[in-house]
C-alpha cells in the first residue's frame, strides 16, 4: 500500500504531542534496560479489512453522506475537546470498519488517546492503524518517541518496548525521505511536517539509547531531532544535555540545557538548574574529546 504524510485536520498536527521529562518519569540516570532486546511485536492482533484505503488512494471507494457527515463531525470538533474526538472517533470506527477514512481516523485517535495521557490506549489505536498501512510513518514516529518517555522503574518488559520503539524509530528514519507530496499541499508544510516526522523519531531513538546507557550513540540522534524540528522539543534538548553530561562533553551538554532553558515549558527550570550545574562541572572536570 503506498503511503503518505497525511494533513489530518489541520496542518502542523504533529506540533505538540508529546509527554514532558516530569511526566515520563526519567531523571538524570534513566534506569538502563538490559541487553537483551527481543523483537518488537504488535499488542494487537485484530486484523483490519484490506479494503481500507488511505485518503489520497485514487482507487479508494466512494462513501455515502452518513459516513461523510460522520467524518466531517470529527474533523470540525476542536483539537481541545481530545474526549469528543475520541467518543465520535470510536464511534466512527465501530459503524465504518472498512471506511476509506479509517487510517486517518485511527491516526487521529491515537493522537487525541496521547494528548489526554492514556498511553496504552493510543498504543492500542496505532496497532490497528498499523495493521491498515504497515508505513504510516507519523503513527510509527509517534509511538517511537512516547513509548521510551512513558516507562518507568514499574514499567513491565522494558526491553520490548525499546526494541518497538527502535524498530518504528528507524523504519521512520528511512520511509519518510521518500515519500511523495500531496498535490494540495504547499513544500514548506510538506517540509514543516516531514521534519518534524523525523524529529520524533530520532528523538526517540536517542531516549532508547540513553535508557540503554548507550549516551555517546544518543548524541548524534539527538543533535538531529533538534536540528531539523521547526519547534524543536525542549525535551529533545533535555536529553541531548544529559546525554553529553554522561560523556562528560560538558560544554555541550550546558548549550543544550540552555536552549532548553530559554523555551516556555515544564522543563524550564529543570534545564536551567541543570546548565548551571554543567558549566560548575565544566570548570572543576576534565572534558571528553569530541
Amino acid at each position: 500500500m503506498r503511503s503518505t504524510l497525511k494533513f489530518l485536520f489541520t496542518t502542523g498536527v504533529l506540533a505538540v504531542l508529546t509527554l514532558t521529562a516530569a511526566q515520563s518519569g526519567f531523571s538524570q540516570n534513566p534506569p538502563p534496560a538490559s541487553s537483551q532486546n527481543p523483537p518488537a511485536t504488535s499488542t494487537d492482533k485484530t486484523k483490519t479489512p484490506n479494503n481500507s484505503v488511505p485518503l489520497d488512494d485514487p482507487k479508494a471507494a466512494p462513501v455515502n453522506a452518513e459516513e461523510d457527515a460522520a467524518y466531517k463531525a470529527i474533523t470540525d470538533t476542536p483539537a481541545s475537546d481530545q474526549a469528543k474526538r475520541i467518543e465520535l472517533g470510536e464511534a466512527f470506527i465501530q459503524k465504518y470498519p472498512n471506511s476509506r477514512y479509517g487510517p486517518s481516523v485511527y491516526s487521529a485517535l491515537a493522537m487525541a488517546y496521547l494528548q489526554s495521557g492514556d498511553v496504552q490506549k493510543m498504543e492500542q489505536v496505532a496497532d490497528k492503524e498499523l495493521a491498515i498501512d504497515p508505513n504510516d510513518v507519523q503513527v510509527m514516529a509517534i509511538v517511537a518517541q512516547t513509548l521510551p518517555r512513558a516507562m518507568n522503574s514499574k514499567t513491565p518488559d522494558p526491553d520490548k518496548i525499546l526494541a518497538k520503539s527502535e524498530t518504528y524509530s528507524k523504519k521512520v528514519i528511512e520511509i519518510t525521505p521518500t515519500l511523495p507530496k500531496p498535490a494540495n499541499v504547499t513544500d514548506e508544510s510538506f517540509s514543516n511536517v516531514k521534519n518534524q516526522t523525523l524529529a520524533m523519531a530520532h528523538g526517540g531513538l536517542g531516549l532508547v539509547y540513553i535508557r540503554r546507557g548507550q549516551f555517546a550513540n544518543a548524541i548524534p540522534e539527538l543533535n538531529q531531532a533538534v536540528t531539523i524540528d521547526p519547534n524543536p522539543d525542549p525535551v529533545n534538548y533535555y536529553l541531548l544535555g544529559m546525554a553529553n553530561a554522561k560523556t562528560s562533553h560538558f560544554d555541550d551538554a550546558t548549550a543544550a540545557y540552555t536552549k532548553c532553558g530559554a523555551l516556555v515549558s515544564s522543563m524550564q527550570e529543570t534545564c536551567k538548574k541543570s546548565a548551571e550545574e554543567t558549566k560548575k562541572l565544566a570548570g572543576t572536570q576534565l572534558s571528553a574529546p569530541k
